[in-house]
């Protein structure tokens, strides 16, 4: 994207030092310093599931799909014999 911007003395020395500092242009100079000064949520943060120990279980798992319909099943025979 092209867009014109106005930079302030200090900001101009600023990108202008990283161009001779790396040997880039200024638009490489300008794009590296706003991402260094991005705020943190903007970056990519490992992913992370907090585990908990369970016990063991009360129903075999292999089937756990089927007892999840059962238990849906139930669920909503109930409320249509009650209305809601």
């Amino acid at each position: 994207m092209r867009t014109t911007v106005t930079l302030d003395p200090d900001t101009e020395s600023l990108v202008r030092r990283l161009m001779e500092q790396r040997g880039v242009s200024f638009k490489q100079a300008l794009n590296d310093a706003i991402r260094a000064g991005a705020p943190e949520a903007a970056r990519r943060r490992e992913f992370r599931t907090t585990v908990h120990r369970m016990g063991v279980p009360m129903i075999n798992l292999d089937r756990a799909m089927q007892v999840a319909g059962d238990l849906e099943d139930k669920e909503i025979i109930h409320r249509m014999r009650s209305g809601q």
